[in-house]
């Protein structure tokens, strides 16, 4: 016969957390939310850790190049989105890891022969004042000089002018050599009053960039998630059909993590696609798997070398799963049992898999609820798709502002690889709706405040760090009655107040 769970199926909306003692040496601000996000042994480190626990989720409607920009530069990380060409993919990785970088492979270049016109032309382009110019037009080219629009702005220079006519030549630039740190490239920035400050090889040929702008722009970021190049770090979302041609592409273009997207990850499919991509690079490249609801799907996907696994079923706002096939299980319970079940592995290995809870937050609360019942990090869909960064429109609608937000099992995103229906190429039946949700403005001013909240919680429970939360957090059970007290109640709310 069938086998049934004993325990009911539980969203994190049924506990609390207790308050441990909180002492006079705890304050938010020496709390650190940085996490490891794939595998590591014991006593060593994970090769990669997230500076904040947060993951946007691998939708259209989310997760985007400038949504993945805007959540690293915050100390998170996105995963972009596979439901689309791979070319696509493959270039919006490209743009993160371009965006952002101590050393920058100049990709504004233009011979001195060019015009006034090419230099506007090319500014529109790319939003990029500062433009290099090489004997080849190219990035490695010899570097013949700088041109910034302070070179024409102020003169009457007419448009078919040559550039080698106004541009700052090489004699009058200062410039850094080949092997030169990034503290001593700042600190010739600050020294002459530079905006940037070009970095040449002993042939004179451009090797890299440094701006000032990028110098400040870490300062105002201090958790800025960056690889050992001063990039940012980006993932990005693969499926279990194409996964032969689309890996070597995001690998090319500098994705630092890989994600199988699919809404069951208890499967063959996904097995073979974590084993021919460790075999095939040999364990360089860092993949998750999910997503699984219990500890046989959490051990199948770390026995075929995932790096971390992802947990949730039908949790998610927009996911119709349980609704359409009763698949499924409650958030909370899902992250408990796979936790426990990742802390004997590791016990008994010393092999330590990272998990991420992927659905079922409705609260900036139940963040933290997750990640005291054993998370390592948090995916998010609804929480991001709120913000101006990322990819949707932003519409009024009865006198409020909303954006579009739909789920990769929706007709709209039409995502049938994400399903592993075998040879399929379609979806039968929807398993994510087409919505809008409020729009809430910028993501870093949304996140500060999540942050504070996390970490001001953290302090109550008496944690400083999100392992001593796993160690030391107690939850409880609540009824539903409890539910309404913890609630504003009994009050005749002012209008201003109302949410």
């Amino acid at each position: 016969m069938a086998f049934y769970y004993d325990e009911p199926s539980r969203t994190f909306n049924e506990y609390l957390l207790i308050p441990n003692l909180t002492t006079k040496e705890m304050t938010p601000s020496d709390v650190s939310l940085k996490t490891p996000i794939v595998k590591f042994c014991k006593g060593e480190k994970s090769p990669i850790e997230i500076n904040l626990p947060f993951a946007s989720a691998i939708m259209q409607s989310v997760s985007d190049h400038n949504m993945a920009i805007a959540l690293a530069r915050s100390g998170g990380i996105s995963f972009i989105f596979q439901s689309q060409a791979i070319e696509k993919q493959a270039e919006m990785v490209a743009k993160v890891k371009k965006y952002k970088a101590g050393y920058v492979v100049s990709d504004s270049n233009l011979k001195p022969d060019n015009t006034l016109k090419d230099v506007i032309e090319l500014k529109e382009r790319t939003g990029h004042a500062t433009i290099a110019i090489t004997d080849n037009g190219g990035p490695g080219g010899k570097l013949l000089g700088i041109v910034t629009s302070r070179d024409y702005r102020l003169t009457r220079t007419a448009i078919d002018t040559k550039i080698s006519e106004f541009m700052t030549p090489f004699s009058s630039l200062v410039y850094g050599k080949e092997g030169i740190t990034l503290t001593e490239a700042n600190d010739m920035i600050w020294d002459h009053k530079l905006n940037c400050l070009p970095i040449i090889d002993e042939e004179q040929n451009l090797v890299y960039m440094v701006f000032r702008k990028d110098y400040d722009s870490h300062k105002e970021n201090p958790l800025e998630l960056l690889d050992s190049n001063k990039r940012i770090i980006t993932g990005a979302g693969i499926n279990t059909k194409d996964y032969k041609e689309r890996v070597p592409a995001l690998v090319e273009a500098g994705a630092d993590i890989l994600c199988v997207d699919s809404s069951d990850g208890y499967t063959e499919y996904q097995k073979e696609t974590i084993e021919w991509i460790k075999k095939e690079y040999n364990g360089r490249v860092k993949v998750g798997g999910g997503n699984v609801v219990d500890r046989e799907g959490f051990m199948y996907l770390v026995e075929a070398g995932a790096d971390f696994v992802k947990v949730g079923i039908g949790g998610g706002s927009i996911c119709i799963t349980r609704e359409q096939k009763g698949i499924g299980r409650g958030q909370a319970t899902s992250v408990i049992e796979v936790a426990r079940e990742r802390d004997r592995y590791f016990r008994e290995s010393g092999i330590y898999v990272p998990i991420c809870s992927d659905g079922g937050i409705v609260h900036d609360y139940h963040m933290t609820l997750a990640l005291a019942m054993g998370a390592d990090f948090v995916m998010l869909g609804r929480y991001f798709a709120r913000f101006d960064e990322s990819p949707t429109r932003k519409l009024k609608i009865g006198g409020n502002f909303v954006k579009e937000y739909w789920g990769e099992g929706s007709n709209r995103a039409r995502n049938w690889q994400r399903y592993d229906m075998g040879g399929e190429q379609k979806l039968s039946f929807e398993e994510g709706v087409d919505s809008y949700v409020p729009y809430a403005g910028k993501l870093k001013d949304n996140l500060d405040i999540t942050v504070s909240k996390i970490r001001s919680t953290m302090c109550t429970c008496g944690a400083a760090s999100i392992k001593q939360l796993h160690r030391e957090a107690r939850i409880t059970l609540v009824s539903a009655t409890s539910i309404i007290e913890g609630g504003a109640h009994d009050v005749i709310l002012k209008e201003n107040d109302r949410s």
